[in-house]
């Protein structure tokens, strides 16, 4: 049986954001965190409320009180915009994909990319590639465009993951492909194609904007190499070769903010350092950092990451200019990471949420609850720092709303119940009330 949670804590009269994939920043952090308490209640975080939910991957974004998350429904997925405090359903919105993963026996079939928002809209892809523009008010459909049929684009077997960059008034998306539209750029008004260049093989990573060599660079894992192209235009900057078996990179790259690109897989292939500048250099390399569907968090030069694959999973401090480990300690799974506060909020596929202090030096535990049952794999989300709040999802039927202790945290997570674990490759699955609005399964912009 599978379902899904929320958990959820809102004790600031003003609102929490967290619009976007990793944050305002993409960087799992919270801007200027205020002061965290170390420890929960032994009993764990104490619930506020609870609703039904559908199956589904799909993070939760949150913004001006509106949390967004997708879930599946027969052979739709649907978009829903849920109130923050209570629980309602505000709109929901379905269309059609009729996506099974190669993996169906052990992975749903999505959606797996969270709804972003971007001014009046919301943006939403789909496992089969449909890119959606939402207005956020009401939930109606104002364009699409099918990344796969309309320009060629790799099809993924475990499905479309890879969460689009929103770049000014732009929309630059993965789609990989044989015929130099690898990367493409909309319009996010009115969905009309900008550019499409580059020629490399997808994955299921996120792309990721920094700021190097005194320009802008995009810069993206996927299933052979990493590389860097100009946001702008899409003009290649830089390509280094980063083979994943299996061509399964999930993990969004970890940027120190200066000149080092961190970059992990599993299934063997692990981690590498790249310094960056107007070009890529590799600075090491290390097969026994591996991160599978996690995320790494940056703090004071030192990165954080649970990293395993398959047998034990370690939480992880690597220094990423030398990739030289600092300390690795077992007690957590692998899993997710927010950073708030100097502190580590880990939500590991075991269901256990944790909080770590941020130390270079040592493993140092705060405190630690089961808050979910396995698996976990959705990525944490975090509100901004004006609220003091929890909210996780499994992946299935409800949604439970839980006060941490302040603040924060919001975890969307999955798992599912009475299920041994499985080794085949995993991506990080939820029913609500409402009027469907269904998008024409068809292609191009409506």
């Amino acid at each position: 049986m599978k379902f899904a949670i929320i958990l959820a804590v809102l004790s600031s009269p003003l609102l929490p954001q967290w619009p976007t994939w990793g944050g305002p920043d993409r960087n799992f952090a919270v801007r200027d965190s205020p002061p965290l308490a170390n420890q929960w209640p032994k009993q764990g975080p104490r619930r506020l409320w609870t609703r039904p939910l559908g199956d589904g991957y799909s993070a939760i974004a949150i913004d001006r009180g509106t949390l967004y998350t997708g879930y599946r429904h027969g052979t739709e997925d649907r978009v829903v915009a849920i109130d923050a405090a209570t629980g309602a359903t505000r709109w929901e919105a379905g269309y059609p994909s009729r996506f099974v993963n190669a993996y169906s026996e052990g992975v749903g079939p999505g959606p797996y990319v969270m709804p972003q928002a971007a001014g009046d809209r919301l943006v939403m892809v789909t496992g089969t590639g449909k890119l959606v523009s939402i207005d956020r008010n009401t939930g109606r459909a104002v364009w699409h465009r099918e990344l796969w049929s309309d320009l060629g684009g790799e099809r993924l077997p475990y499905g479309y993951t890879s969460h689009p960059l929103l770049y000014k008034d732009t929309l630059i998306c993965l789609v990989g492909a044989d015929w130099w539209s690898g990367a493409a750029a909309f319009r996010q008004s009115d969905g009309e194609l900008l550019w499409k260049r580059i020629k490399f093989k997808n994955a299921y990573s996120s792309p990721l904007l920094i700021q190097a060599g005194g320009k802008e660079q995009v810069v993206a894992l996927g299933g052979e190499e990493v590389i860097a192209f100009e946001p702008a235009g899409g003009g290649l900057l830089w390509r280094l070769p980063h083979q994943t078996p299996y061509g399964i990179a999930v993990s969004t790259p970890v940027w120190n903010g200066v000149d080092m690109l961190f970059t992990a897989s599993a299934y063997g292939k692990g981690a590498q350092g790249i310094r960056v500048t107007a070009t890529g250099a590799s600075a090491w390399s290390d097969p026994k950092i591996q991160s599978h569907f996690g995320n790494g968090v940056i703090r004071n030069g030192v990165l954080y990451l649970t990293s395993g694959y398959n047998g034990p999973a370690f939480l992880s401090a690597v220094d990423p200019e030398s990739g030289k480990i600092r300390w690795q300690e077992r007690g957590f799974s692998k899993g997710q990471i927010v950073l708030a506060d100097g502190k580590l909020i880990v939500l590991d596929q075991e269901g256990v949420l944790g909080r770590v202090r941020a130390n270079p030096d040592k493993f140092e535990e705060l405190s630690r609850a089961q808050v979910l049952e396995k698996f976990s794999w959705t990525p944490p989300t975090s509100p901004e720092p004006t609220s003091t709040s929890a909210t996780a999802r499994q992946s299935s039927r409800s949604i439970w709303r839980r006060e941490t202790f302040p603040p924060l945290v919001r975890i969307p997570c999955e798992l599912s119940l009475g299920r041994r674990q499985r080794t085949g490759p995993r991506f990080p699955h939820p029913q609500a009330s409402g009027p469907a609005l269904r998008i024409p399964d068809a292609a191009g912009p409506q």
